[in-house]
């Protein structure tokens, strides 16, 4: 059996916008229905996204699977490999989701890096204080916690009376370390440019936290604007299934400890809103 020789048509175009314009109008002309183009960092959006609006079928190549084919020398010789192999339908396209989704990933992989960026602030806090010999952690276990906060906050106020930090802390907190040494632990030598490190990672930390909860309104935007699949109603009674799990009025109640969700938690399911 013998396939069909792919067009040798080939043509460039550049990598602006107006340019990636151009290059879907040339498609369009040729009648190009589907194509295929390899993933090469972040730089094949823009040229996906524009191809998905004029519904073009896009087959997005993992470029690990190409790479061990010899005898490409050049950019053409690559695309014109990637049509024949196309053609003969032995490319296997990479997962892309619909642009909701796609949208909705971008907001929550945004999300991740700001919540490693407040980590970070985070280590650099707990840099500045040992550096300071002002042993925090013996007094709390979260530094950025409600009471180390308040502590933290006193500290760059100014305040250096281990006895009055001693008293912003939450009596709560279950600890075997004695008031007496939790202010031994809070004596520090106070020196400017380690205080002037805590200071901002303090406040970067919180700049941080403010941008994910701007952040998190995104997401239950984009959440709320998807459109929840419809399940058809079943028809007639249901039976029981004997091997289903226990309803909740039938299964027995275990004592449940709550805890509230803070720092940079998402305050929603996103399973629920789905």
């Amino acid at each position: 059996m013998r396939f069909p020789k792919a067009n040798s048509n080939v043509c460039s175009f550049g990598a602006f916008s107006g340019d990636l314009d151009k290059l879907v109008e040339w498609l369009v002309a040729c009648g190009i229905k589907t194509l295929a183009m390899e993933s090469t960092g972040v730089y094949w959006i823009p040229l996906v996204q524009k191809l998905e609006m004029a519904e073009l079928e896009v087959i997005l190549v993992n470029a690990k699977h190409l790479r061990y084919v010899p005898g490409r020398k050049s950019d053409v010789k690559d695309c014109q490999w990637l049509q024949q192999l196309h053609c003969y339908g032995l490319l296997n396209g990479s997962f892309r989701p619909a642009p909701d989704i796609c949208a909705l990933r971008s907001w929550v992989r945004h999300r991740h890096n700001l919540i490693e960026s407040a980590g970070a602030e985070v280590q650099h806090m707990q840099k500045a204080l040992p550096q300071m010999n002002v042993h925090l952690h013996h007094a709390v276990s979260d530094v950025v916690g409600a009471t180390g906060l308040r502590i933290l906050d006193a500290i760059v106020a100014g305040e250096r009376d281990p006895k009055v930090l001693v008293e912003l802390r939450d009596d709560k907190l279950c600890t075997k370390t004695t008031k007496a040494e939790l202010e031994k632990a809070l004596e520090g030598d106070w020196r400017q440019e380690h205080l002037f490190a805590l200071k901002q990672a303090l406040e970067t930390h919180r700049h941080f936290l403010k941008q994910i909860t701007e952040c998190d309104e995104q997401i239950k935007r984009a959440l709320s604007e998807m459109e929840a699949p419809e399940r058809p109603a079943p028809e007639g009674p249901v039976p029981p299934n004997p091997q289903a799990a226990p309803s909740e009025e039938t299964k027995p109640k275990k004592k449940r400890f709550h805890r509230n969700k803070t720092g940079p938690s998402l305050k929603f399911d996103l399973h629920v809103t789905i």
